[in-house]
């Protein structure tokens, strides 16, 4: 017997089943269009979108619903230049010898180097970070649960947000990252997982053709 509080289950406005199947084809086919941009302009957008995509972020499901996520959008200049700074310093550790020779060659077909210029040039850095201990109330200090798998959900849910407003996206993980706590002013409790750069692609931007290969459905999905 249910004794919490709840309210009836809103439900979905019932659809016949050629419609179910043309929205999810759309959506599968406007997702397929998503690439990581690493070329932007410094073209702006308009704030209100960011702000509707990390709304949709903060729908996603979490543990025990403690939403144990803090999205950090930064759009100043300097501190997009000081975060630029410190990253390009861990990168340039990590190709000259943190990263291991099969991690640099599966990096190789990408193009990617220490140089992190979008940092400084794209309207948006936001920061993704994961919080071990809050809540769901202000100011409360209770377990998170499930946070990784939590976060990694909302982010993904961002992602597709940004998509959906054609807006270009990248995700940068420096490593190690804990300069963005203080770079963004967050607590040690909450844990960088990564920036999401976030503006227009710059006129001349290109896509390695690597990045266009995707495993098809028979490669990742099993029927039990």
């Amino acid at each position: 017997m249910r004794d919490h509080p709840a309210q009836a289950w809103p439900g979905l406005t019932p659809i016949a089943d050629d419609e179910r199947i043309a929205r999810v084809e759309a959506f599968r086919d406007r997702l397929r269009e998503r690439r990581t941009c690493r070329y932007f302009s410094d073209e702006p957008v308009p704030r209100a979108v960011i702000e509707a995509a990390i709304e949709a972020a903060g729908t996603a499901p979490s543990g025990a619903n403690h939403q144990p996520w803090h999205f950090a959008v930064v759009e100043s200049a300097d501190l997009k230049a000081r975060i630029r700074e410190a990253a390009e310093e861990e990168e340039r550790a990590f190709y000259a010898g943190k990263a291991s020779e099969e991690w640099l060659e599966a990096l190789a077909p990408l193009g990617t180097d220490p140089d992190k210029s979008f940092l400084n040039v794209a309207p948006y850095l936001i920061v993704v970070f994961a919080q071990r201990r809050g809540g769901i109330e202000p100011g409360e200090d209770r377990q998170n649960y499930y946070v990784n798998e939590s976060v990694g959900i909302a982010t993904g849910f961002l992602l597709a947000a940004l998509h959906a407003a054609n807006v270009a996206t990248l995700t940068h993980t420096p490593n190690p990252m804990k300069f963005l706590n203080e770079a963004c002013g967050r607590p040690d409790h909450e844990k960088p997982v990564m920036i999401v750069v976030a503006g227009h692609a710059a006129p001349d931007a290109t896509v390695p053709l690597h990045a266009l290969r995707k495993k098809p459905l028979a490669q990742i999905t099993s029927w039990l």
